[in-house]
């Protein structure tokens, strides 16, 4: 398997757009309940960033998927921190490209300056659940029947992995 990162641009939006609809319109991955526009996924979505990342992960030359990190929240005292999002097209999962995705990203999270890497994660997810485990997670939060989508009450799970500077 030949697995490339290709930083994000401005022309690559709608590629993100057709991946994310999807997760928007047939799971709870997202509690998102209607496609975004462009400009939307721009607001949530950092491109061409220079400390938070977002790439589009190609797989034997086919985008197969997108990962980024972005600030946890907007407020100056989280700037530690940082929330790591990651969508791959359903016919590229279980391959293992998002454990690849996982510690590409934690690597610039490193070499960004940050120290806490979070991901917030549907309860019913259990894919990205095992995904974040294994990929040195730890749970730290359970928000219960925080959210509802097609007449299912959710919950949110956080997960988070302090990023230790020596290694």
């Amino acid at each position: 398997m030949d697995l490339e990162f290709t930083a994000l641009t401005e022309q690559d939006y709608p590629l993100v757009k057709e991946i994310y609809d999807h997760y928007i319109l047939h799971s709870t991955a997202t509690f998102h309940t209607e496609p975004l526009t462009i400009a939307e996924l721009r607001e949530m979505i950092p491109a061409g960033h220079p400390r938070y990342r977002s790439f589009l992960i190609h797989c034997d030359g086919a985008v197969c998927g997108f990962c980024y990190f972005a600030p946890y929240k907007k407020r100056p005292a989280y700037d530690r921190s940082a929330e790591l999002t990651l969508y791959l097209k359903p016919a590229f999962t279980r391959r293992g490209i998002g454990r690849l995705a996982l510690e590409r990203l934690e690597i610039l999270a490193r070499e960004s300056g940050i120290k806490v890497l979070l991901g917030i994660i549907s309860g019913e997810n259990v894919e990205s659940i095992r995904l974040f485990e294994a990929g040195g997670f730890h749970a730290c939060a359970h928000f219960r029947e925080v959210g509802e989508k097609f007449g299912r009450v959710l919950d949110v799970m956080g997960y988070e992995k302090i990023l230790d500077p020596t290694e």
